[in-house]
């Protein structure tokens, strides 16, 4: 971990302009930095507004997500923590309040990406990021010591250049010295909507609460619905859906703005299962997340949504607008990779874009 000059960061921010501003979270603000030679942070700073109990207790989410960001190996599935600083906020106080630097994330949250964007995700990429926020909940549990993060939510899934998913804001998590410790002082805390409701008192601190949201966040990544809208009924996603899952009425839960293809209809229905799984309000009926990330290695789901190189031709093709000209190489690309582990249905289904993309040309 580096500590890095305060001004130097002020610089990189211009002085924390609102031009910079990245977006607010529970306890700060997040600011784009731009170091020397063009590199690129995001830098969050507790927020000082309120009174000075609200500005104490972001001070202090903000030195638990340093404690709990240190405590961690690097992964690829967790936002890379980079260093801190410190600075007064005032000239009058003697207490320094510090800085986060992170690992700056360019294509925004999962929030945004469902909820936001104009385009839906393609149903593979559903899967794929499914299958990182797994992997990085278990790297959490599985971890010495243990962390449960308490705020699984799609605003804390950002995406980095690579649109790899990863996990953010540990403001509100807890480490344990193993898994067996789960009585901590700590009061309830997380986001309505994700929150389990059977997280009522301190003594119920377990990493099956992190096993819940993950299931709001899979009905949320399944459906595109909104977790809490009040113009549903019943306004909660999980009432909404649990419902129809057990129903088998699987199909309705799907965003109808982009079509299911049928090769992947298993793997959707099986997400759907784990999501029912994971949001039971019996908390000895949820599986664990080791559980949910074997079950999904059983089932392949992995190789199912890898996208083999050949594929950056349809890239290609989506990106530049020449269909036409680019349909004879990836035909001799789709012949020649005849070795590649990809399921031959998610060939089809390739191709059948790229055909379908020809014709609006």
């Amino acid at each position: 971990m580096d500590v890095f000059d305060y001004q130097q960061l002020v610089k990189a921010t211009g002085s924390f302009s609102p031009s910079r501003l990245l977006g607010k979270g529970s306890h700060g603000s997040i600011y784009k930095g731009i170091l020397e030679e063009n590199k690129l942070v995001a830098i969050k700073k507790s927020s000082s507004l309120g009174t000075d109990h609200v500005s104490a207790d972001n001070s202090k989410k903000l030195e638990n997500e340093i404690s709990v960001l240190s405590s961690l190996r690097e992964s690829p599935y967790v936002i890379n923590f980079l260093g801190t600083s410190h600075y007064h906020h005032n000239s009058n106080c003697k207490e320094k309040n510090r800085v986060l630097v992170l690992e700056f994330m360019p294509n925004g949250s999962l929030h945004d990406l469902l909820h936001v964007d104009a385009t839906p995700p393609p149903w593979p990429k559903r899967v794929e990021i499914a299958i990182q926020i797994a992997r990085a909940v278990q790297f959490l549990h599985e971890g010495k010591p243990l962390v449960i993060h308490r705020d699984i939510k799609s605003a804390n899934i950002l995406f980095d250049i690579n649109w790899k998913a990863k996990l953010a804001d540990f403001g509100l998590s807890v480490l344990l010295a193993d898994s067996s410790s789960h009585d901590h002082a700590t009061q309830p805390a997380g986001t309505i909507g994700y929150l389990d409701p059977s997280y009522t008192t301190p003594s119920k601190l377990s990493t099956k609460i992190d096993v819940f949201s993950y299931g709001v966040v899979l009905l949320e990544i399944i459906s595109c619905q909104k977790v809490i809208d009040v113009s549903r009924s019943p306004s909660s996603i999980v009432e909404w859906a649990v419902p129809l899952i057990e129903e088998q009425r699987l199909m309705e839960i799907c965003d109808t703005r982009i079509a299911l293809p049928t090769f992947m209809e298993g793997t959707i229905k099986h997400l759907l299962y784990v999501a029912a799984r994971c949001v039971s309000c019996r908390e000895e009926n949820r599986p664990s997340i080791t559980e949910i990330v074997k079950g999904m290695d059983k089932n392949c789901l992995v190789e199912r949504v890898q996208m083999p190189s050949w594929t950056s031709l349809m890239r290609s093709v989506i990106l530049t607008r020449r269909p036409r000209e680019l349909a004879e190489q990836w035909q001799q690309a789709k012949c020649d990779d005849a070795n590649c582990d990809i399921s031959k249905g998610m060939k089809a289904y390739l191709w059948e874009i790229l055909a379908y993309i020809t014709t609006l040309e």
